[in-house]
């Protein structure tokens, strides 16, 4: 990507990735380490343990006490977070430059030297419990979401909830958690990324000096899982509850990632999403929204930053007195347009100018730019696949765009979710 980060990508001596992208506008940095393990490596029985981690990871070490990570960065007025997806689980700081090399000794001993006892794990286990609760059984939108997901995968992981299941929650323990450690929590499984006010040559000292003294861990078995088998049916799920005021529904198609998809096929998803309902510019917005006013919501979106196969999505919810099915017909109509008559030059090219522009404005947000990279490394790609990304973007064809949906939308072959207001479960 040009501007004036320049990335800089290089390998510890125990297999640990390090990518710099300088940014000197600021004297900030932000400092973000991604494991390439997430809820879909999970073993089976044990849903939720590697989102359980991401918590653990902030508790006592054998050389800093619990809270001690948290204290140092709000002294410096920084901020630091945490975050597990299917494929990684992500933790990161924003600090003054001159911190980094701290921040780096806090990552580096909690990568190796956690100390997990069983009162930990029952405190800790008793916050994720809680947080699933509140979260989820307390949200119809996430409850709906998540049976959704458990029906449109019918054999990848992706069907099982990032934080887990209840019953299998409440089931973690020491030993699970302490052999979960053992196997991914290691350089050689761990990729860092820098953004801000850093020198390359220093960073890679500094690097040296903090996670280089980590042993390697041993290595890790190719990320082999259970393969999508083709999908035949149309499904539906329903929820009808009481708190939903404004109904919605939501149809979703397994489509490949850009881990699995052919050359041009992801971009292509992209750019489809980008036309249908990416944005108040899009067909679903101008029509349902602007035009015929049936709609207050209608848009669409591509995952492409997956492992595996991934979702995409169209959304829409009424306005007014106009019915869901009405939103939802209008949306199908639109897809079907798309299908049979393609997308326009014109509008093909002012979705590539949006894109490839909202990829330019990433890089003014840290934080930002290192999720782009490490997210893509962390699920099979390379930093040359973030750098030439905008360029394969504007590759793309017209045909290109209507082929991916004529192969991947087919309402036959789909599953939606329906979210209703409780008087409206019988409708």
């Amino acid at each position: 990507m040009a501007g004036e980060e320049s990335p800089s990508d290089f390998l510890l001596h125990n297999g640990m990735e390090v990518v710099v992208i300088p940014d000197h506008r600021a004297p900030v940095v932000t400092h973000m380490i991604w494991y390439k393990i997430g809820s879909a490596d999970e073993p089976p029985g044990n849903s939720g343990i590697a989102h359980f981690f991401e918590h653990l990871m902030f508790k006592a070490t054998a050389n800093h006490a619990a809270g001690e990570l948290d204290r140092a960065v709000s002294e410096i007025g920084g901020s630091k977070n945490a975050f597990t997806y299917y494929d990684f689980t992500a933790f990161h700081e924003t600090v003054p430059s001159s911190a980094l090399e701290q921040m780096m000794g806090f990552e580096a001993d909690r990568m190796r030297n956690l100390v997990l006892t069983d009162d930990v794990i029952k405190t800790e286990r008793d916050v994720i419990l809680e947080e699933r609760r509140s979260r989820i059984e307390n949200n119809p939108q996430a409850v709906l979401t998540e049976e959704l997901d458990a029906t449109l995968w019918q054999n990848q992981p992706y069907r099982i909830s990032v934080v887990g299941w209840m019953q299998e929650i409440q089931q973690l323990n020491r030993e699970d958690a302490k052999a979960f450690y053992d196997a991914y929590y290691h350089p050689n499984n761990a990729v860092l990324v820098v953004v801000g006010d850093v020198d390359p040559d220093a960073v890679k000292a500094m690097a040296e000096r903090t996670y280089g003294k980590i042993a390697r861990g041993p290595d890790l078995p190719p990320r082999i899982r259970p393969v999508e088998p083709e999908q035949n049916t149309k499904r539906t799920v329903t929820l009808a509850d009481a708190r939903v005021s404004v109904p919605s529904f939501s149809t979703q198609w397994v489509v490949p990632s850009y881990h699995t998809a052919k050359p041009g096929e992801a971009e292509a998803l992209d750019l489809l999403a980008e036309i249908l309902g990416g944005d108040n510019h899009s067909r679903l917005y101008q029509e349902l929204v602007v035009k015929q006013g049936i709609a207050s919501d209608a848009a669409a979106y591509f995952q492409g930053t997956m492992l595996d196969a991934t979702n995409f999505t169209v959304y829409g919810a009424p306005r007014g007195d106009a019915r869901l099915a009405d939103v939802e017909a209008a949306i199908d109509a639109e897809i079907a347009r798309v299908v049979k008559d393609g997308v326009t030059e014109d509008e093909l090219e002012r979705a590539k100018t949006r894109f490839v522009r909202s990829m330019i404005f990433t890089r003014d947000k840290q934080d930002e730019m290192a999720k782009m990279y490490g997210s893509t490394l962390a699920t099979g790609g390379n930093v040359k696949d973030v750098q030439e990304w905008p360029d394969r973007i504007r590759k793309v064809t017209a045909a290109e765009v209507k082929a991916v949906a004529a192969r991947y939308l087919v309402l036959d072959h789909s599953t939606t979710g329906y979210l209703l207001p409780q008087q409206q479960a019988g409708n």
